[in-house]
């Protein structure tokens, strides 16, 4: 039922928001990545809270959590693990790296060389690992939470459109409203992510994923969504659209969040409200669009406010 689907959402955002003020939206928007077991990219300028939600939503949700700090000497093998000699028993030994986890929290991916960042492409595809011709299967839930700061570019490898793909959503937190800023002085640091709990089980997150699986879409909607990231490649404005992998992402999306809505069907306005989460970090708008201002999340909304609405007989 979507009501169990609702509860598991609620309880997760209610515990984030301890540690995370005036960012409900962007929380909701996490916590349907989680459902569909997606990856999210969490972008923004430093000190907003991005590495802060990521770990408060992981430490939320019941399973094994591993945080992998990317740096430029980071290599694959210290992402998924390593095949160890053992003398007492003449064998090699797999010794499993953080990946092997329900929630992997990579902070600052972009510091990580192009080598590294794809050692995590097959886990976050297929689920699995693939190390000295042994693939091994990856825990269920099995979801990545990044963190990356654009501004900062020194040191940096910007990460490739095969790697954005699968990314479910890239979320930004922007700046508190002066309101919240003032709540977040007055609280100070007696409340971090440490003290963030486990409020729901890896199992009831499977079945809240399983649920949410099953929420309809009606023909007309589903022709609505085919027809958004269709036109994403129709565009003048830009070079590289959204690719099949993005029109099933939000399929996926929108069920989770009807589901967290507590509706057991998706309506128009639930592809709206994801579209430009699930949807902007995959295009790449041409040089003119970008020279007059126009990015890719302006250029979705844009395709939204002109690709027809189904309406209701």
């Amino acid at each position: 039922m979507p009501a169990r689907v609702q509860s598991v959402a609620e309880r997760l955002c209610r515990n984030v928001e301890r540690v995370l003020v005036g960012k409900r939206s962007v929380i909701q928007l996490a916590i349907v990545a989680v459902l569909c077991e997606g990856h999210v990219l969490i972008e923004d300028v430093p000190g907003i809270g991005k590495t802060t939600l990521a770990r408060a939503l992981a430490r939320s949700i019941g399973g094994t959590f591993r945080r992998l700090q990317c740096t430029p000497d980071l290599l694959p093998s210290d992402v998924t693990g390593v095949s160890v000699f053992d003398q007492r028993t003449a064998q090699f030994e797999f010794r499993a790296g953080p990946i092997f986890a329900n929630v992997l929290l990579a902070d600052e991916i972009n510091r990580a060389t192009p080598r590294t960042q794809s050692a995590v492409l097959e886990a976050m595809q297929e689920a699995q690992v693939s190390a000295d011709g042994v693939t091994r299967p990856l825990p269920r839930p099995f979801v990545v939470l990044a963190t990356q700061n654009p501004v900062e570019l020194e040191g940096t490898f910007p990460l490739p459109e095969a790697q954005l793909d699968r990314f479910l959503m890239r979320l930004s937190l922007g700046y508190p409203s002066q309101e919240d800023e003032e709540a977040l002085v007055t609280r100070g640091v007696s409340v971090s992510s440490e003290v963030v709990n486990a409020v729901v089980s890896a199992e009831e997150v499977l079945a809240a994923i399983a649920e949410t699986a099953r929420i309809r879409l009606h023909e007309d909607v589903r022709r609505y969504l085919v027809q958004v990231t269709r036109a994403t490649r129709a565009d003048q404005d830009v070079r590289l659209g959204a690719s099949p992998r993005a029109t099933l992402a939000l399929h996926r999306a929108a069920q989770a969040w009807a589901a967290i809505q507590g509706r057991d069907f998706v309506v128009p306005d639930d592809i709206k409200r994801l579209a430009v989460a699930v949807l902007a970090h995959r295009l790449i708008a041409s040089l003119e669009a970008r020279l007059r201002g126009r990015d890719a999340s302006a250029i979705v909304q844009s395709i939204l406010d002109t690709v027809p609405v189904p309406v209701a007989p």
